[in-house]
């Protein structure tokens, strides 16, 4: 059996809650699991779609069939996300991969503040 991913994820408001999903797991699935089980204490964030649901890995959007195993994520620790609430992704770079799209995120105290398209 695979091994389970952890992963931490983090709103715009630093709130926190942590979740274990297997690295078959796409970015999609991620976040409708998260919708469908809404953390009590999120409320003022809840979003009327899982569609909507964004993952941001190491400063960038991961697209929706890019899954856990993908990333190559260290085994045995806790990986930290921020789930953002967002209708469009932009393209996938120009070389055809569709892991991610490269973004900077400007960050205080964990709270999210701007998204810059590097």
């Amino acid at each position: 059996m695979p091994q389970e991913v952890h992963l931490r994820l983090i709103l715009v408001s630093g709130k926190t809650q942590d979740f274990t999903f297997s690295p078959n797991d796409s970015a999609t699935d991620i976040a409708k699991h998260v919708f469908d089980n809404w953390p009590a204490g999120w409320e003022e964030e809840q979003v009327s779609s899982p569609s909507i649901l964004r993952l941001i890995f190491q400063g960038r959007f991961l697209h929706g069939n890019v899954t856990l195993g993908a990333l190559k994520l260290p085994p045995g620790r806790t990986t930290v996300m921020h789930l953002v609430a967002r209708e469009t992704l932009p393209e996938p770079n120009s070389h055809g991969k569709e892991l991610f799209s490269i973004y900077a995120l400007v960050c205080s105290n964990n709270k999210l503040f701007h998204f810059l398209q590097v």
